[in-house]
């Protein structure tokens, strides 16, 4: 997909005629319907500098009332790795395992690199046509490839700058250990880029719970990165790398707030009482999960999660590679997922589901009070052809307008 938007405005300018959420609509004290108003906002040095009543005779860009939202935000990606843009494959029934992967992936990772800034280029837009405008991206770092997709998705995102964002994670899809990485992860680690240092089920590919996680810590602490590894593993080794990071971070109060466990499914085979205790425990270290929200036999228990204060983030993980066919790149349907999986079906909760898109940010507060936009927010927004945040997440509205540090792009 090539950029579907074109630059509206970007600097100093206001737009008119902006549909806002002002509060909920009640009966017998429940939710039944979501209130807006039209609204002017004045947008400068990449903030919103001021949401005033609306002027619909000023010289503004005309929002036409479609709804403001905040920009979506995918928290687990893989933008080095996709074959969007190549002719179509599903997967290969041959290769079942993660090291069935890793295999492959050495097999051909040097002619995919060949393409790779374009392709990356191409997943972003497809991101941006559903209104993402920041990521977190992981990125190979193994012995076939060294810096190279590192260097490679830099140039991508370097081509995107006015209009996308993304903070990335060195992730050894090879193995820490199982493939010689150590002292790649360790240059990496040194670049100023990259914001997080990335994991792979240490137990299952690198033999050792203790001795990836000490590494992947000691890494994090002596560059100051944050820590995302991807556990893929359930049972026993999956709950003692879970708990294993999460004395880690107790130890090390630096970690805490910083430190994610991607995945993790061994999460969704627990009994209640087992999910509420990892909850407590996951809370008490302030370590969050980054979840694509799996739908093959594991449930992940977001509701619980969420109710012990856990911060979970959510992102597509794999869009159509050679991992997975099914991501979309699109936020609003990740949340329209997790509303149906879980039953959020209400005028209210389905407002609340729009928070798995925009990452926590809500226009309206559990009250309905306006809690966003207010000035001094980042200018990162999206207008879509929705009523309410309730009807944008059941019809996975479409976006019509994006907008990054104050540069606003209008599909065209």
């Amino acid at each position: 997909m090539q950029f579907p938007y074109q630059l509206a405005a970007k600097g100093k300018y206001s737009l008119k005629n902006v549909r806002l959420e002002t509060g909920f609509e009640y009966e017998n004290e429940e939710v039944t319907g979501t209130k807006t108003e039209l609204f002017s906002i004045e947008i400068e040095d990449r903030k919103i500098k001021a949401v005033k009543p609306n002027e619909p005779s000023s010289n503004a860009i005309d929002a036409k009332g479609y709804l403001m939202l905040p920009a979506f935000r995918d928290m687990h990606i893989h933008l080095d790795k996709t074959l969007y843009g190549l002719p179509w494959q599903a997967l290969s029934p041959k290769r079942k395992t993660v090291k069935d992967m890793i295999a492959y992936e050495q097999e051909i990772i040097p002619g995919l690199l060949k393409t790779s800034v374009e392709r990356a280029e191409q997943l972003i837009s497809l991101q941006q046509h559903y209104g993402t405008h920041f990521v977190r991206t992981h990125f190979n770092i193994d012995p076939t490839s060294g810096l190279q997709s590192l260097e490679h998705l830099e140039q991508a995102l370097h081509h995107k700058k006015e209009s996308f964002k993304a903070e990335l994670v060195a992730f050894p899809q090879h193995g820490v250990y199982y493939t010689d990485t150590a002292t790649l992860m360790k240059e990496a680690a040194q670049l100023k880029s990259v914001g997080f240092i990335g994991g792979l089920d240490p137990f299952s590919i690198d033999g050792s719970i203790e001795k990836v996680i000490d590494f992947t810590v000691q890494l994090a602490l002596d560059h100051h990165k944050g820590i995302d590894i991807h556990l893929h593993e359930v049972g026993e080794s999956g709950m003692k790398t879970i708990n294993y990071l999460i004395d880690k971070t107790i130890e090390n109060p630096e970690l805490q707030g910083k430190t994610f466990v991607s995945h993790a499914f061994a999460l969704g085979h627990l009994s209640e009482k087992e999910t509420e205790q990892i909850a407590q425990r996951l809370a008490e270290g302030n370590v969050g999960i980054a979840s694509s929200v799996p739908f093959r036999g594991t449930i992940m228990p977001i509701p619980t999660l969420k109710k012990y204060g856990v911060n979970v983030l959510v992102g597509n993980d794999n869009v159509q590679d050679y991992w997975s066919t099914f991501g979309s790149g699109n936020m609003l349907q990740k949340a329209n997922l997790i509303a149906e999986l879980y039953g959020y079906a209400t005028e209210f909760a389905l407002s609340r589901a729009l928070q798995f898109a925009t990452q926590s940010i809500l226009p309206l507060n559990e009250k309905g009070n306006q809690q966003w936009p207010k000035a001094g927010d980042e200018a990162a927004i999206v207008l879509t052809d929705a009523s309410c945040s309730a009807e944008a997440v059941s019809r996975i509205s479409k976006i019509e307008a994006l907008m990054n540090d104050g540069n606003l792009f209008w599909r065209k």
